[in-house]
């Protein structure tokens, strides 16, 4: 089997990049010394830094990738939901219902490699 490096790099450095904006914002926070603020928000990246590398396909090469992002996902709501509450919640921010339109976009891969797993990758390049 060939080195699937690109792939394995893709993975992590593609969620990781999706958590960047919560560390970031976690830092103004403790740095305008809202520190319980700062706190849960630094929190909630370790946590979804430890759920990308444990999700990651793989270290479980027969789950289907959509079961290996639901936990990812989730973290990533909560922490959605954390920075809204740092701005006082949705109105405060400036937010409605319409604003998180953007999340219809970002469950597509839920439907384009949901089924697959890291095995079937494998299974291909042996043919």
């Amino acid at each position: 089997m060939k080195n699937r490096n690109g792939e394995k790099i893709g993975w992590i450095g593609g969620w990781l990049g999706g958590f960047i904006w919560a560390l970031i914002l976690g830092i103004v926070r403790l740095v305008q010394h809202r520190g319980y603020e700062g706190g849960i928000g630094l929190a909630l990246v370790a946590l979804g830094v430890f759920v990308v590398f444990s999700c990651a396909p793989w270290r479980r090469p027969a789950v289907a990738y959509w079961k290996l992002m639901l936990p990812i996902y989730a973290v990533f709501f909560v922490t959605v939901a954390w920075a809204v509450e740092t701005y006082g919640g949705m109105k405060a921010a400036g937010l409605d219902w319409w604003s998180f339109s953007w999340v219809l976009p970002m469950l597509i891969p839920l439907g384009t490699a949901g089924r697959r797993t890291w095995n079937d990758y494998a299974a291909k390049e042996k043919v």
